[in-house]
């Protein structure tokens, strides 16, 4: 892992989510900077794939459960190879590829179309479920969101994933503590998430989501994990690398304008690598 790169990656794709999200006019700026580590190092470091070929049966797979983040899964699939950059300027727009929530039938690299909150771990699931019966070897993850694990469905997936022993899922959560409407604490407590997915049969890993180094420890843990699903609980900060938009939750679901989108690329310019 070379760690210096995984930075400088992750600061290039804040710089895009940014300016795509500001030149859209609409989009969810907060969880798509407090998920753009765990994205970086999953598609420049531990996942097998060839973005040359989008539908290699045996690649590893990423469902984007949190799907208003797309911003972050489009800035890496660009910076990744999988379209070329010039795509991101049409964010939102009629027509794009690059919709305001993922679609697997517009988008090369997007694995699963997403954006109905709860539903993506059962698509995980699935996959997962695919691969041991054909005896595949790729791995599957799930990134979720926080507010997102408030879903009942999300907890029946949680028992089926541990009742079928899918060690080649690993759950990602961006726990960032906010949502649209205020703290989880607020809307609807989430905690204790450790214990909760231990109870339901999950290895869980906790870890700094936005500390290369433990992302790496936990992923690899995750992989030499047998007989249960993982679950990475990693701790982020919303709006991280912007230091007007960190952990302030109106920043959830509004685009910058113009001064400040400027003023938030000014800011990651001159952040350390």
């Amino acid at each position: 892992m070379n760690t210096v790169l995984l930075k400088q990656k992750a600061k290039e794709i804040r710089k895009d989510i940014i300016t795509m999200i500001a030149e859209a006019g609409s989009g969810h700026p907060g969880g798509s900077l407090s998920c753009t580590d765990i994205l970086t190092i999953l598609y420049f470091d531990k996942m097998n794939i060839d973005p040359e070929n989008p539908k290699w049966e045996e690649r590893d797979r990423l469902v984007l459960s949190k799907g208003h983040a797309a911003p972050a899964l489009y800035a890496v699939l660009s910076e990744r190879g999988y379209f070329p950059k010039e795509e991101l300027k049409t964010l939102r727009q009629l027509h794009s590829i690059l919709q305001g929530h993922p679609d697997m039938k517009s988008t090369p690299g997007v694995d699963m179309t997403t954006g109905s909150l709860g539903q993506g771990l059962s698509a995980a699931n699935g996959m997962a479920i695919a691969g041991k019966l054909d005896n595949k070897n790729y791995r599957v993850y799930v990134i979720l969101g926080d507010g997102e694990i408030q879903e009942g469905q999300i907890w029946e997936a949680a028992m089926t994933a541990a009742h079928y022993k899918l060690d080649n899922l690993t759950a990602i959560l961006d726990y960032n503590g906010l949502q649209i409407d205020g703290k989880n604490e607020d809307v609807m407590n989430i905690a204790p998430v450790k214990e909760k997915f231990e109870a339901f049969g999950w290895n869980v890993i906790e870890a700094d989501g936005h500390n290369f180094e433990e992302l790496d420890r936990a992923i690899e843990e995750a992989k030499a994990t047998k007989g249960k699903p993982t679950i990475i609980i990693a701790k982020t900060i919303k709006g991280k690398g912007v230091s007007f938009m960190e952990n302030k939750v109106e920043w959830h679901g509004v685009a910058p304008k113009k001064e400040e989108a400027g003023k938030a690329l000014s800011e990651l310019e001159r952040s350390e690598v």
